[in-house]
């Protein structure tokens, strides 16, 4: 029987690496993305070629629809057609910048949380013992990571303290009482209703709150993707803003490869509304300073054109490193397999290309 993959924001970073994997795992994948990246971004942020590509690549593998996931009866055609036939949802589709959701808070919140409720409601009504994995984030969080006793390097700021957060932060760090920006607000609805029909209507939901996801696919740009468009910025000799902290804020990376393996994972074992936080982890940690530096050693290069603006963005983490330990316990055989020197290195590539 044929096996359908539902995939939003097919043409994005983890959008399309998921179309591929999925293909490769004997699914037929049903795309849907209507480049909202343009909107947010500009041209820099259009997917267009991604999806042409996959078009191209695929052919009667992949169907896609250049749909708005705020469009419950289009996307209602989508789901009726192929109902039963739907085995998993994976739903990357997003307004993805908490400085943009600022610019339009009712676009941001319709799209994450409205959009994210429309394709929940019709896999409980056409397929509901699909996977449905929902791209969350760690902005939902808020601000509260930034209450750690943090020490300041020379290149980061870090925590070292002996406790259960000195590997990463955890699912037990409250989501309340603390200034989340617009996008990490719509991001958590759309969270907490992802666990609620996992929980109530007993569904195959998975909620994914990522650090920093990226690869050599990704389309970053000023508002969203640092590592990517700060590389970019690099290889072209652009000049890059730097917003608050001196540059030492510490995220950490995942390769979008190894995120969708543990989607893979997830699908082949399910659970109900089941939160997990996923990043590249401490090894793939690294800081603006540091993400220069090692730039700059590997194209053999001395650029400095990047300004500081005092004013962090608001909501902003200082440092944020995620622990992967409850994931790895549920699903023991996923790991991270790609390193952060060789995420770096592919998209170096990329941009050199």
């Amino acid at each position: 029987m044929e096996k359908i993959a539902i995939i939003t924001g097919s043409s994005g970073l983890i959008g399309s690496e998921s179309v591929k994997f999925f293909i490769e795992k004997g699914f037929n994948v049903v795309g849907i993305d209507n480049n909202m990246r343009k909107y947010f971004f500009g041209e820099q942020g259009s997917t267009e070629e991604s999806k042409n590509k996959l078009i191209k690549l695929f052919e009667d593998k992949y169907i896609h629809f250049n749909t708005d996931i705020r469009n419950y009866d289009e996307l209602l055609e989508i789901f009726s057609k192929f109902s039963s036939k739907i085995k998993i949802i994976i739903h990357t589709a997003a307004q993805p910048s908490h400085d943009w959701a600022s610019k339009e808070p009712v676009t941001d919140f319709t799209i994450n949380a409205n959009g994210t409720l429309n394709l929940l409601e019709l896999t409980r009504k056409y397929c509901k013992d699909a996977t449905f994995i929902f791209t969350s984030t760690n902005k939902v969080y808020g601000d509260t990571p930034n209450n750690l006793k943090l020490i300041e390097t020379e290149t980061r700021y870090e925590y070292f303290e002996n406790d259960s957060l000195s590997k990463g932060i955890n699912e037990n760090m409250t989501i309340d009482r603390s200034k989340h920006s617009l996008f990490g607000v719509s991001k958590l609805s759309a969270d907490v209703m992802c666990q609620e029909y996992g929980k109530y209507f007993g569904m195959n939901v998975g909620i994914f709150r990522g650090g920093c996801l990226t690869g050599p696919n990704h389309s970053g740009t000023e508002l969203h993707g640092f590592l990517s468009y700060l590389i970019k910025c690099i290889v072209n000799d652009d000049t890059y803003k730097i917003y608050g902290y001196k540059g030492k804020q510490v995220r950490d990376n995942i390769h979008s490869l190894d995120l969708v393996k543990a989607f893979w994972f997830f699908h082949l074992n399910p659970k109900k509304g089941e939160v997990y936080n996923i990043g590249g982890g401490r090894e793939n940690s690294i800081s603006i300073i540091e993400t220069i530096n090692l730039v700059n050693k590997l194209l053999d290069k001395n650029w400095d054109k990047f300004i500081f603006d005092k004013n962090n963005r608001i909501g902003d983490h200082i440092w944020y490193i995620t622990d992967n330990k409850k994931f790895i316990s549920d699903f023991p055989l996923w790991k991270i397999e790609i390193s952060l020197d060789e995420t770096i290195k592919q998209i170096i590539k990329t941009h050199k290309n």
